[in-house]
């Protein structure tokens, strides 16, 4: 059985975010303050190390292709089941994601993506009618689904 990867992206957080991680445990050692040195300070690794942990766990999740299947974090979908792949810019996706999105649909969702993929689900089985993915490279996904699925 062939095993080859034809795409893989990992949809990490913004680098913002980790300053946010920090953010939070400066506000947790700030609280803890008033018990002296070693709670403030326990409270700031401890703090910034959960946030940082929440960011990382957030950021990990990934599209890839591999083996004739679209594998995302909960998803396995075969090659087979799925139709026609479309490449949302910006605008598209924003409308995806609010007033025209079906509540049956599979979404890996990142708000800090503005632009994603939307691909058909054409197995009669499967009561989800497409997938909306987030991605930085529509165009890179959109080709690699093609190529693997012929």
């Amino acid at each position: 059985m062939e095993t080859t990867q034809s795409y893989d992206e990992r949809l990490s957080a913004p680098r913002s975010w980790w300053g946010l991680a920090v953010g939070a445990g400066v506000c947790l050692a700030l609280v803890l303050t008033p018990f002296g040195t070693l709670p403030l300070l326990a409270g700031l690794a401890g703090g910034t190390a959960l946030a940082a942990v929440g960011v990382s766990s957030y950021g990990s999740a990934r599209i890839r292709i591999v083996a004739g299947k679209l594998v995302t974090d909960d998803a396995r979908v075969p090659l087979t089941a799925l139709g026609e792949a479309r490449a949302l810019d910006a605008e598209e996706a924003r409308a995806w994601r609010t007033h025209k999105a079906d509540t049956r649909a599979y979404m890996l969702l990142r708000g800090y993506i503005p632009t994603a993929v939307r691909v058909e689900v054409t197995d009669p089985e499967d009561p989800t009618p497409y997938l909306y993915l987030s991605t930085r490279q529509p165009e890179r996904l959109v080709a690699a689904l093609k190529s693997a699925a012929s």
